[in-house]
């Protein structure tokens, strides 16, 4: 059933970032009414840089494990689209057909990078408006929703990416994600100009300070993403048990921080 991200007026969802099935199980368990597929945390948890080296394939297999393990929506990150029109035609397309919410295409030059990384580029704003109206035309349900993303703040200044915003919305875009803004005055500007449903990025180490979801409320924003917070949170436990572990020559002393295994057999709802 779809539809559940629209109509968000007055609310503002807080949106985790699950990078395979059983981080979307937590998430889910949690209590979280949505979660993000982001590119950056497919192709980490892969062994891969977030630079697009994913394949429409590699995308559509991992995040449909992600959607068919939970009953929430879920929203994917499709980077650039995968590239031309009819590449972004068939991504989402594939998407619908997978069981996602929305997906959320960005404005980068492919190899795109990390959004909070130096160097960016970004395709002409026709060219992307284009992409944007091919990825409206291709969905079946009009509740799927097309998300679109601009990096332009980094690139031409904020002013570019308001108009660009504005441009995606002629185009067909049912949100707005500004990337990389670097103030608090910035995220309310942008909502003051842009009059449509707007998505912020709430990641950690990059441009943008940490934001509250009550400020983002204020501010008009509807969904708040925290895209890589539960990968980090994981990997940085791995590190630590995988240091204990060498040094000790046992799990002993690990116990206590581990899911033990009835908590692994509840989330996966196996009797054993």
């Amino acid at each position: 059933m779809r539809g559940r991200l629209r109509g968000l007026s007055g609310k503002t969802l807080p949106v985790p970032g699950a990078f395979n099935a059983a981080s979307a199980l937590m998430i889910e368990r949690a209590g979280f009414e949505a979660l993000y597929v982001s590119g950056a945390g497919l192709s980490n948890s892969n062994g891969l840089p977030d630079v697009g080296l994913l394949t429409l394939e590699d995308t559509v297999r991992l995040a449909s494990s992600i959607i068919k393990a939970v009953e929430i929506p879920v929203i994917v990150d499709i980077d650039t689209g995968f590239g031309d029109t009819t590449e972004v035609k068939e991504a989402v397309r594939r998407f619908e057909e997978a069981g996602a919410e929305a997906v959320q295409i960005e404005d980068q030059e492919f190899p795109k990078k990390c959004g909070h990384l130096p160097g960016k580029r970004v395709v002409p704003p026709g060219e992307f408006a284009e992409k944007i109206k091919a990825a409206a035309s291709a969905r079946q349900d009009k509740d799927f929703l097309i998300i679109a993303r601009t990096d332009s703040r980094a690139v031409a200044g904020l002013g570019d990416a308001v108009e660009r915003a504005n441009l995606y919305i002629e185009a067909g875009a049912d949100m707005i994600f500004p990337e990389a803004l670097e103030t608090k005055e910035e995220f309310r500007e942008f909502s003051k100009r842009v009059n449509a449903p707007l998505m912020a990025n709430m990641t950690e180490f990059g441009k943008t300070p940490y934001i509250t979801m009550d400020e983002f409320s204020e501010m008009g924003y509807s969904i708040v993403i925290f895209p890589m917070t539960c990968f980090r949170i994981a990997m940085k436990a791995i590190e630590g048990a995988l240091k204990e572990l060498k040094a000790s020559g046992t799990q002993r002393n690990l116990l206590d921080r581990m899911q033990t295994r009835e908590e692994l057999y509840r989330l996966l709802k196996y009797e054993g």
